[in-house]
């Protein structure tokens, strides 16, 4: 072994030794069994099937009623533990910017009539072009991305959207937190560039923009194919001969129809291994034309004008071998050169990466797995998978591939998480444990056999309890 990876091992048993130790400093009650529980989730052998199972690790010292206990009882303080996520090292674009991407994923709950806060979530059929609203709860995800194709990112944040909550507000605020606990981390200074937060098309991009307006990022999202939006005004403007106020918006912009987008302010060719040809054209300072209604029927004063630059790309083939369509992104970043663009659109592609991430962890770390009745208790558990996540990320230049007969030789450096956490048990015996040896303990009677539980559980409705006013009018009436 070279010097220089012994210093990288010494630097990352150091890391991940500080981190265990911020985690547990993070657990406020049963702190001790949800540490366990944590570590179990590592050391599992296969796929996590059923938390009572954890019990049956050897590095889980406690019994099944414990983990039950720390569950439905235990605390964690979550903004100690963001910031602790946000002061580790980040994973950084190719331009040495930082890169997170914003998304929602579903934990299934069809059949929990006692849980509450329960919404529909849209959910793909099996069947061609099929979509089902399944309830359940959706967790909105904040991740940093890394550069190039892999399957990892580091997850920083993780708020469960309630029946009242209105999406993009949530997610705005969910944003703005995590960008201070990274400025306050260290991760981002003055004169750095602009740290890029990418949405998916279920986000409005341009609203996204307006709440987060202050902040040093810059909003990527991606628009649906039947969007129209508008030009801007052309300068010097002509007074026409009647008179008048120069126009607000130009003319439109209506992606189905090429003959209103004009020349292009840049044009862009990359050849790909994976897409082929990729074909860009970006439009500078193009923006919607909003209107006192929906999402901005709350909105006092003049609308605001958020322009931005339009990005329409276009690929030869996809991996899958299905028809590519041309894609339509949106950034608010004004004034963009070709290589701007480039950079635009392939990190969008790298939020994609969090599609595997959200794969792992419900397939190999089980976080969908418990049936949970109370949210609160789905919330501890989801923080302690991504607290997992993050441990085996740290451990990432520890890990041996210790791979199957069948499977491959991965690159150096190049693991997938279900790999690394294959080894994780011998690189455990080397990290702190700061959780305490558990204490003798004789369980209590229980129930007396035969008896019958008293009090039934309430049962809970399934969507929405707060309505969206429809017209000014209606707005007006509900004010105070």
């Amino acid at each position: 072994m070279s010097l220089l990876q012994q210093d990288v091992q010494r630097e990352a048993f150091a890391e991940a030794s500080r981190f265990r130790d911020g985690f547990y400093a993070c657990l406020t009650a049963r702190g001790d069994e949800l540490f366990e529980l944590a570590d179990a989730l590592l050391c599992a052998d296969g796929p996590v099937t059923s938390p009572v199972h954890l019990t049956l690790v050897a590095e889980h010292r406690r019994g099944h009623g414990a983990m039950y206990d720390a569950l439905n009882h235990g605390r964690i303080d979550a903004d100690q533990l963001r910031r602790a996520l946000a002061g580790l090292p980040q994973p950084r674009a190719a331009d040495d910017r930082l890169v997170l991407a914003v998304d929602v994923s579903n934990w299934l709950r069809p059949d929990a009539e006692c849980s509450a806060d329960r919404l529909f979530c849209h959910t793909f059929g099996r069947g061609r072009d099929q979509h089902l609203m399944i309830p359940g709860w959706p967790y909105s995800f904040v991740a940093a991305l890394e550069s190039g194709r892999t399957s990892w990112c580091q997850l920083l944040d993780a708020v469960r959207l309630g029946p009242a909550d209105d999406v993009a507000e949530v997610t705005a605020v969910q944003v703005r937190r995590v960008v201070k606990d990274l400025i306050a981390g260290g991760q981002w200074c003055e004169g750095d560039a602009d740290i890029v937060v990418v949405f998916d098309a279920g986000y409005d991009a341009p609203r996204m923009a307006y709440l987060l307006e202050g902040l040093p990022v810059e909003v990527l999202g991606r628009l649906r194919s039947d969007r129209v939006m508008r030009k801007p005004v052309p300068r010097p403007w002509i007074c026409p001969p009647q008179g008048g106020r120069p126009p607000k918006h130009g003319k439109e912009f209506r992606f189905a129809k090429p003959d209103t987008w004009g020349d292009p302010d840049a044009a862009t060719v990359q050849v790909t291994d994976r897409y082929g040809t990729a074909q860009t054209m970006a439009w500078d300072r193009i923006h919607p034309r909003l209107t006192t209604r929906s999402a901005w029927i709350d909105h006092d004063g003049e609308l605001p004008l958020i322009e931005g630059t339009l990005i329409r790309l276009e690929v030869d083939h996809l991996p899958g071998g299905g028809e590519p369509l041309p894609l339509w992104l949106w950034s608010s970043k004004t004034g963009m050169s070709g290589e701007g663009v480039d950079l635009r659109w392939q990190a969008f592609l790298r939020r994609f990466d969090l599609e595997h991430t959200f794969r792992m962890i419900k397939q190999t770390l089980g976080w969908t797995r418990p049936k949970t009745r109370t949210p609160e208790a789905a919330d501890c558990w989801t923080w302690l998978i991504i607290t997992a996540h993050t441990q085996l990320r740290l451990a990432r230049p520890l890990a041996e591939d210790l791979r199957r007969p069948w499977e491959r030789p991965a690159e150096p450096g190049r693991l997938t998480p279900a790999r690394v956490r294959r080894g994780f048990r011998n690189i455990r015996a080397q990290l702190p444990c700061p959780a305490r040896a558990p204490k003798p303990n004789r369980p209590g009677p229980g129930r007396p056999l035969g008896s019958k539980y008293q009090r039934p559980a309430t049962r809970y409705d399934v969507g929405k309890t707060v309505r969206r006013p429809e017209t000014i009018t209606e707005r007006n009436q509900t004010r105070p």
